[in-house]
């Protein structure tokens, strides 16, 4: 019932695409509920970007499987266009920063990286044109 309503939610043009946030999405248990809305919304709004935020460090923490079970994370990480990781850091908070909160977050390009085998960061949509679809 609620990936239903995900799904309505998400189909009027002006929708541009799915954050995930709040809690942390990539806790173990989180994963495959999380994974089967992404089947979901990728299947049926392939246009639509997806982005995700997270406390854990893509290199040190999701990318080696080190939560839960890899092949989850994995296909998690396969519907991800940008990934916004590490924890907000009172100390760097900076509110001048597109998209996070304190200057330790980086905005990872998720499919380049898995491409590359390394952290690409993500280049700002309006310059480069990419990591948002439009």
């Amino acid at each position: 019932e609620t990936e239903e309503r995900i799904l309505r939610m998400l189909a009027p043009n002006h929708v541009k695409g799915l954050t995930l946030l709040g809690g942390e999405p990539f806790e173990p248990q989180n994963q495959p509920a999380i994974v089967s809305l992404l089947r979901k919304v990728k299947a049926a709004y392939p246009e639509k970007s997806i982005w995700a935020f997270s406390g854990y460090l893509f290199d040190q923490d999701i990318l080696p499987g080190r939560l839960g079970d890899p092949e989850i994370t994995r296909e998690f990480l396969s519907y991800l266009d940008v990934l916004v990781d590490g924890p907000f850091i009172e100390a760097r908070k900076n509110l001048s920063l597109r998209f996070r909160g304190s200057e330790n977050q980086r905005l990872i390009d998720v499919p380049a990286s898995l491409t590359a085998g390394e952290v690409v960061l993500w280049s700002d949509w309006q310059s480069q044109g990419k990591g948002l679809k439009k």
